[in-house]
């Protein structure tokens, strides 16, 4: 199975180390050319240290690790995988939301000389999205479009092999395009603009419209819940209800599906990717449970009701496979294309 260990003897070098930085951990992979694990681990982000002593905490764990491992599994290059906005040319985090001491980071250049090695750099939602496309869901797949449903909507752009990043590095992130045109819509969690898909399509959303009607009054297993004014229901829980059959939760999944089929469809009508994986931690059981089969099932609907039937016909709608292993893995991955496209060693 793709992201268990496998042992030294089975690696294929050369290996390239995945880091996927988040704001509470960072994931870390030892990954070889055909996508096995070698090692992997997962440390504190401290994001209030800053980003300094988080890369030297990362420096550690793949110094300890090589030490112990033959020469020819030293890896050749690392893949960072890191939340927007940055300027992927010179390698540099902006400002992003979840890691504010992180404002401004020259990420590439100082991991590049802590380690001695080249590194490449990616959004981490465009990270995960080449490990579904390398190795998950979409690995039968020349394009694909990736979504991340969680706290936000996130994604990425996989046209024919490669990541499609943008002038200014923000490609790919689907959850900020308009779905509602209203003066009064929703707002976006992230920067507050109005009519944003991930205002109507992520775990936010979900928790979001599902506490304003229990609290006008709507019946559901869910009104134990709110005990007090400042109380809220989050998506899982709506989940959890909508196993058990709750009328008013399966409506509030039916109703996301609508608004994530909407932008969907869409984003089809503008990339023509031919596949679409979901990915994410909102994914309502996903495959192996009837509420996520419904989910998948309104989305596809939705698209195929305001698409044309040979666009329909030739997409395929699915749920990711790698969970939480899809960022380590993709930036991984991608410092092994990036690594083989210098011709200096074959993959």
């Amino acid at each position: 199975m793709v992201g268990t260990l496998i042992t030294t003897t089975d690696a294929s070098p050369p290996l390239f180390w995945g880091i996927d930085i988040g704001g509470t951990q960072i994931k870390i992979g030892l990954v070889d050319s055909l996508g096995g694990t070698v090692f992997q681990t997962s440390i504190p982000t401290a994001e209030k240290e800053g980003p300094e002593a988080a890369l030297k905490r990362v420096t550690t764990v793949i110094h300890d690790c090589e030490n112990r491992l033959p020469d020819t599994h030293r890896a050749k290059a690392i893949g960072i995988g890191a939340p927007g906005p940055m300027n992927l040319v010179d390698g540099t985090l902006i400002e992003p939301p979840q890691l504010p001491s992180w404002e401004n980071f020259a990420i590439v250049d100082r991991m590049q000389a802590l380690t001695e090695r080249p590194v490449s750099f990616q959004n981490d939602a465009n990270a995960a999205a080449y490990g579904e496309f390398w190795l998950g869901s979409g690995k039968s797949d020349q394009s694909m479009l990736f979504l991340t449903l969680g706290t936000g909507v996130g994604g990425g752009i996989v046209t024919e092999g490669d990541l499609v990043n943008g002038t200014n590095s923000f490609a790919g992130e689907v959850g900020h395009m308009m779905v509602h045109p209203s003066p009064d819509a929703r707002l976006c969690i992230w920067g507050g603009g109005r009519g944003h898909l991930e205002a109507y399509g992520s775990a936010s959303a979900v928790s979001t419209i599902a506490t304003e009607r229990l609290r006008e009054g709507h019946e559901s297993y869910l009104q134990e819940c709110l005990s007090g004014s400042d109380c809220v229901v989050s998506a899982k829980q709506v989940y959890l209800a909508a196993v058990k059959d709750d009328p008013f939760s399966l409506g509030i999944i039916d109703e996301t599906a609508r608004w994530l089929g909407i932008g969907i469809t869409s984003l089809i009508h503008i990339l023509d990717p031919g596949s679409v994986v979901l990915g994410g931690a909102m994914d309502f059981g996903g495959e192996n449970c009837p509420v996520g089969r419904r989910f998948l099932a309104g989305i596809t609907e939705e698209f195929r009701q305001h698409t044309f039937e040979s666009v329909f016909a030739g997409t395929s709608i699915k749920f990711a496979t790698l969970g939480s292993k899809a960022g380590y893995l993709g930036a991984a991955g991608y410092a092994r294309k990036e690594h083989t496209a210098t011709g200096t060693e074959e993959s």
